[in-house]
């Protein structure tokens, strides 16, 4: 039974401390996520553009090889 108000002071003080760490928090405002939003899909456009290009060049040697 001890056990039992020890496990339930050891998850309210979890949550009291969860609470705590999420006021600390600084939120981003919507232009830095806009900006880096968008610099997340250009890399992004980049090196799938890269990968298909060692792709094709790869295919390519492959196929001399071949």
């Amino acid at each position: 039974m001890a056990e039992n108000t020890v496990e339930k002071k050891e998850k309210g003080s979890f949550f009291k401390n969860l609470k705590i760490e999420f006021k600390k928090i600084i939120w981003p405002d919507k232009k830095d996520v806009a900006k880096q939003t968008i610099l997340i899909i250009i890399v992004t456009i980049i090196l799938g553009v890269l990968i298909k290009l060692l792709d094709t060049g790869i295919q390519a040697l492959i196929g001399l090889i071949a």
